[in-house]
Parts: C-alpha cells; structure tokens; sequence
C-alpha cells in the first residue's frame, strides 16, 4: 500500500468515524428532542443492563436452562433492595461483591 493510498484510508477512516458522531450534535443543537423521546432515552441504560444480566443471573450452562440456586441470583436480590434504598453506586458494587463472596464460600 502507498503512502498516498493509506494517508487516504486514513483519512476516510477518520471521517466515517467523526461524522456520526458530530451530525446528531449540530442537528440536535439548533432543536432540542421532544420530551416523549428523552423520556424513552433514559430507558436505555436499564434494558441494555437488563438484557446483559437476564441471561447470567437465571440460566446455567448450555444449553440455557433456568436454574434458581445460581450464587449470582442469591446475591443479586439482597444487592438489588440495597441499590433500591440506598441509591449508592460504590456501595451497591460492594454490598453485592460482599454477598456473592459470602454466598461463594457457603456452596
């Protein structure tokens, strides 16, 4: 490859990764989003985790199969009532590292 041609490559390369991510900036900067969309948007982050834990916390092995005495499971629920009260990202991560540790050592 050239140094021309990879100059350019870079360059697009570059160019596909900016565009994408200023358009909606400029474009949204001059309007705001309607409120039933920004209310949709904070929807996001729970699905996207959700969807990520389902599969961890309630199935086991291959194929998936649900299986109720998981340590992650036992640990979660207590987790998850701390998280509800508290409202604390720290503690909520050492609470359920604490839970899992302990529920680890007891199976």
């Amino acid at each position: 490859m050239s140094t021309q041609n990879f100059l350019l490559l870079l360059l697009a390369m570059g160019a596909v990764t900016y565009l994408p991510r200023m358009l909606p900036l400029v474009v949204l900067s001059r309007s705001g989003l309607p409120g039933w969309f920004a209310a949709w948007l904070e929807f996001i982050p729970a699905a996207i985790l959700s969807a990520l834990l389902a599969p961890t916390l309630f199935t086991q092995a291959e194929p998936r199969m649900l299986h109720l005495g998981k340590p992650e499971l036992l640990a979660f629920l207590p987790t998850l009532l701390f998280a509800v009260r508290t409202r604390s990202l720290a503690g909520t991560v050492i609470v359920g590292m604490l839970f899992y540790w302990g529920v680890s050592a007891l199976n």
